[in-house]
Parts: C-alpha cells; structure tokens; sequence
C-alpha cells in the first residue's frame, strides 16, 4: 500500500505488520505537534484496506499481532472498526491482537457495548496520548482531556477488556517545572497503571504552533538536560507494574527503557550517567527553527 504521511508508531510495536486504516489525525489540534497538520482525516475504503492484507497474505505473511495506522485509528466509527477487524480475520484468522493510537475522546465517543464488541473481535491494546498530568499544561497545549476525563475513559477501557498504554512527554511543562510535571504525571501514571509507557522529549518545530509561544515569550521550552532529570523523577515515583517503558531522547544515545519495577535501578543509573554527561555540556534545547 502506498502510505500517505508520516508513520506514526510505537517503538514497542516494531515489529508488528502496521495495517493502514486511515490517513491524518481526528483531533489535530495539540500545540505542539507537526506529524499530521498537512493532512485531513479520513478513513482509507475497505476494498485498499483488503487489497494490502490479500498482498501480505500472498508473500507468506501470517501476522499474529497488527497494529492499525495512521495517527488515531480509534478515531474511526465502532462499525468501521468491527468492518476491518472482519476482514483481518478473514485473511488471517489466528490474529486476535491488534492495536492502534487513540485519543481520550475517541474512547468517550464509544459506548460501553461498542468498547466490549472490539475487545470480542480482537481490539487489545490503545495507545493513548496522556503527555502529562498538570492540567494548566493540557489545556496550554490545547490537549483533548483534562486528567479527570482520561481517568474516566481509562477505566471504561478496563471494564471492556482493552488494555491501556500511555504516551507520555517530558517538557510539556516547559523550563523549571519539569519536576513538578514528573511528580503529578507519575500521580496519574500510578493511579491508571498503564500496560506500557512511551516517553519521548518534547521536540518542537517551527511549523509547530507552539513555536509561535517561543517566539513570543509564552513558553519556554526546557534543556534536554531538564528533560532528563524530569525523566529521572518519574522513574523514581512510578510504583506501578509497567510491562515496557520506553524513553526516547531526540539524542538517540539517551535511551531508557526496560521493565518496572524490576529495571528501575538500572534504568536510574543509565540516566544518572547521561545526565553527569549533559552537565558538562552547553544546554542543548529540542527546537527545530531552520
């Protein structure tokens, strides 16, 4: 299938078949982010979304485990869903695991009965965008929860049976509170208990609208080594199962990932190491002007 926009994925998904059911973002709207802007949403015709499962099944694939694209499959219909999941199961019938991106208003839009009827049909795991959990930050970045209303979608999710997952950002807060952002982000982590984390830097670029903020004084982004000590206090709270965390810095060398608790120090002395290193350099800021 040709793959219009940029593939948005969790690095813990790799390895799954990545099955294209729609193009661009429901909500588009985060300040921050730039992936799909220059596109509408819309949900991709059944008869493509067929066409690339007879392709894989014609080169011998047999994936047991799928993850739906674009940015927030889950934005689709309940019925559109269960359309494609029929299909997934028409040309691979041992798949019962699939998994996808949402947004806390895509769950909310679906009642109870829909949430259980994709979990039936094979729905296992969301992805949802959390990114931290002071709520003066979710609504600066134009978020579309506030922490209340994610817990509250959380749960519907674990009455239906789908497993939660959080995306997570350091520097959402911008300079000087990302110790604050750490301690009330890992509050809400603990409280949820997300199957897995993905925490990334806050990367802005000048297409972003929040680099508008930056120039006009508003926001303050923080240093990657502010970033790091936020990620490093977070770790330290989380008391809470975590079957994978993962922390991308947008410098590829500072990576933290494992599984809590029993990777915690490791994972803390991984840090620890980097950020001696950062102290010893200029501050470097994620902010892509050119």
């Amino acid at each position: 299938m040709d793959y219009e926009g940029q593939i948005c994925k969790p690095p813990m998904e790799i390895g799954r078949f990545m099955l294209p059911v729609a193009v661009g973002c429901s909500y588009n709207a985060c300040r921050f982010c730039t992936l799909f802007k220059h596109l509408k949403f819309r949900e991709l015709p059944l008869d493509k979304v067929e066409a690339e499962l007879l392709r894989v099944k014609n080169l011998g694939g047999s994936p047991k485990k799928i993850f739906l694209g674009d940015g927030n499959p889950f934005g689709l219909s309940a019925e559109r869903l269960l359309d494609v999941l029929a299909l997934i199961h028409k040309y691979f019938p041992d798949c019962r695991d699939v998994s996808m991106d949402a947004t806390v208003t895509n769950v909310s839009e679906k009642s109870g009965e829909e949430l259980r009827a994709l979990r039936d049909n094979g729905v296992s795991e969301l992805y949802v965008g959390i990114e931290c959990g002071l709520e003066d930050v979710l609504a600066f970045m134009r978020k579309d929860h506030n922490s209340e209303e994610a817990r509250g979608q959380i749960a519907r999710l674990r009455e239906a049976g789908i497993m939660y997952s959080a995306h997570i950002m350091c520097g959402t807060a911008g300079a000087g509170r990302g110790i604050e952002n750490a301690e009330a982000t890992a509050r809400f982590l603990n409280e949820t208990g997300p199957h897995r984390i993905v925490n990334t830097s806050l990367f802005i670029h000048r297409s972003a609208p929040l680099f508008s903020d930056i120039e006009s004084g508003r926001f303050t982004p923080a240093t990657e080594l502010e970033n790091m000590l936020e990620e490093r206090r977070l770790l330290e709270l989380l008391a809470v199962p975590v079957d994978f965390y993962d922390g991308l810095h947008d410098y590829m060398e500072v990576r933290t990932k494992g599984r809590l608790p029993q990777d915690r120090e490791r994972m803390l002395a991984r840090l620890d190491m980097e950020i001696e290193r950062k102290r010893e350099r200029a501050e470097m800021y994620v902010v892509y002007a050119s």
